[in-house]
């Protein structure tokens, strides 16, 4: 594991800053925030399809050439008198069997030898309940953020996720403040102790604590996506910089908002560690931004891998490789998970005609966000399965009537023309929409596809068989007509990554 060093560019956190005196007008801080975001247990390279990657194949990030770019990033801000500060905005959990199988430990050993020095939760850390991330949050050294989570009233996690963390460079501070996605209880499992308020809110409330004490730059550590990061910097004045995580998207240049007093500088690495952010920043006396620079780092073949993180690497996955090494299939072309949030895609096909067939159901539904890899041509592994599938999910049999299909289909198209996990990829079910209309009006017209292969219209009144998986039928990801509208209902079918397995290997 790598050993942080004792640097004098290296920022240290307060627990709580006293009032600044005035600093001198000529005074100026430069520093570094070096980000990442939505890792996704990505701890081996991965392929352009975020894909475990392959001899032959051109490879991307992994744990331990992340350790790399960040110890170079450190080592070029300190040779130009800048404090470094590394910061993750989120979902480091879930993705691959390294999560699958460590529960989020693998992770904490990872980013203890990264040297994270602050992250903030997003949706997928809340996966396996509070339990499992208390274990995690155990095991970190750094602190846990969200200022938008009431966690009081959870005994496994009170207490133990801070709003925010003050760090402080010669007379500058800097406060960060984290926040998760308040969609968090409709597309995770936090249980129903936890309580996800308003970001913006919580945002307003965090910048007049950090203000009130005098000059500061405040960074928040967004896990609420692109839009809503625009949103925020819009609307809450006080705030410099938002990193950001949640809509893997890759912002460089960074966007520039103006904000109610001060132009906002917003960044996002995408994600899966292929890239290393670095924002540089001249700071004021007063904290604000006189100058910035960005350099968005690909982590490509060529950057040498840390020794000591490789190691760490190998040895947790050492129990993993007698399960994802186990040949499942043979693909003539790759299948890619791009575009399911947005439009029907191959996989997510893939996916739907799966469940239907494990439970002899006319109608196959998966939302798109539940696929988080694609699988690549040639061999495909049950680990390249699992990384696909990684939630552990079964596939439930409900029966429905058209009309709750037409309101499910409905909200499944509700955030286009925005990518979102709840799109719909569906098999034996084909529908037009258009997405210039009102949410909940923009279904057009549906059909059903009969056992002899033919199409016809869908009946409202008419009940159907719908396979599904069991995320869904419980109301996630906005489905809340599976929960209330089934007229019958069982989640006994298969795991889906086996349900899959069954039609990809014959």
């Amino acid at each position: 594991m790598l050993r942080r060093r004792a640097l004098p560019a290296i920022l240290t956190p307060l627990v709580a800053a006293p009032a600044l005196r005035p600093a001198a007008a000529q005074a100026s801080t430069r520093m570094a925030l070096l980000h990442l975001n939505d890792f996704h247990s990505r701890h081996e390279p991965i392929a352009a399809t975020s894909a475990a990657c392959r001899a032959g194949e051109t490879c991307f990030g992994g744990s331990a050439r992340m350790a790399t770019a960040i110890a170079e990033a450190r080592e070029a801000a300190r040779a130009e008198g800048r404090a470094a500060l590394l910061l993750e905005a989120g979902d480091a959990f879930l993705g691959t069997l390294f999560f699958a199988h460590h529960e989020g430990q693998a992770e904490a050993q990872v980013q203890r030898a990264w040297g994270v020095q602050g992250f903030a939760l997003g949706n997928h850390e809340f996966d396996l309940g509070p339990e499992v991330l208390a274990r995690y949050i155990a095991a970190v050294p750094f602190p846990v953020l969200s200022a938008n989570l009431d966690a009081t009233a959870e005994p496994a996690l009170a207490g133990k996720i801070r709003p925010t963390i003050t760090f402080r460079r010669e007379s500058m501070r800097v406060v960060v403040v984290g926040l998760t996605t308040p969609d968090t209880p409709g597309i995770s499992s936090p249980g129903p102790n936890l309580r996800f308020t308003d970001p913006l809110e919580a945002a307003n409330r965090a910048v007049w604590e950090a203000r009130r004490e005098g000059p500061a730059l405040v960074v928040m550590l967004s896990h609420l996506g692109l839009g809503a990061d625009r949103r925020l910097a819009a609307e809450v004045a006080g705030v410099d910089v938002i990193l950001g995580g949640h809509s893997h998207t890759l912002v460089a240049p960074p966007v520039v908002v103006e904000g109610p007093d001060r132009p906002v500088l917003i960044a996002q690495a995408g994600a899966h560690g292929r890239f290393l952010g670095r924002l540089d920043l001249d700071l004021t006396a007063e904290g604000r931004v006189a100058h910035s620079a960005q350099i968005m780092r690909e982590l490509t073949a060529d950057l040498a891998e840390d020794r000591a993180v490789a190691v760490l690497v190998a040895q947790l996955a050492a129990p993993l490789e007698a399960i994802r090494r186990r040949v499942v299939t043979r693909l003539p072309a790759a299948l890619s998970n791009q575009g399911c949030g947005a439009g029907p895609c191959e996989i997510g096909s893939l996916v739907a005609e799966a469940m239907r067939r494990a439970v002899d159901a006319e109608i196959g539904w998966q939302n798109g966000g539940g696929i988080r890899a694609g699988l690549p041509d040639g061999e495909v592994t049950l680990g390249d399965v699992l990384s696909a599938l990684p939630f552990g999910n079964t596939t439930a049999r409900l029966m429905l009537r058209g009309n709750a299909l037409i309101a499910a289909l409905e909200n499944g198209l509700g955030r286009l023309p925005a990518p979102s996990g709840r799109f719909p990829q569906l098999a034996g079910l084909r529908f037009t929409a258009d997405a210039t209309r009102p949410p909940g009006s923009r279904v057009v017209s549906v059909e059903v596809q009969a056992a002899d292969g033919s199409w016809a219209p869908l009946d409202p009144a008419r009940a159907y068989s719908l396979a599904t998986n069991n995320f869904l039928w419980r109301g996630g990801d906005g489905y809340s007509v599976f929960a209330e509208a089934a007229l019958e209902a069982r989640d006994d079918g298969p795991l889906l990554d086996d349900a899959l397995v069954r039609l990809i290997g014959g």
